[in-house]
């Protein structure tokens, strides 16, 4: 049902031309290099290492992989996350 009204909301962006992550609520990763991420629209961290982070993105896991990560900022809408990022899986 979730992937259902996901779906419609994106249409929708699309036709009013409007950002579908804002509409939909969907997260927004915005990566600065491989030192830095900024993720819009979370819905909380799941789990927290110097390695690894784990992020909810409301329908999807936001997963952090790299090296001395740390969490330099949050607020209910936005991370900051830092440190050598080698890689980010959404599941």
């Amino acid at each position: 049902m979730k992937s259902r009204r996901v779906g419609f909301l994106e249409r929708t962006a699309e036709v009013f031309d409007l950002p579908a992550d804002a509409l939909a609520g969907l997260p927004k990763l915005e990566l600065v290099g491989s030192g830095e991420l900024r993720v819009e629209n979370h819905k909380g961290i799941l789990a927290y290492g110097r390695e690894e982070i784990h992020v909810s993105g409301g329908i999807y896991l936001i997963k952090i992989a790299g090296q001395d990560l740390e969490l330099r900022a949050m607020t209910g809408i936005e991370l900051l996350i830092t440190g050598k990022i080698s890689q980010i899986t959404l599941a």
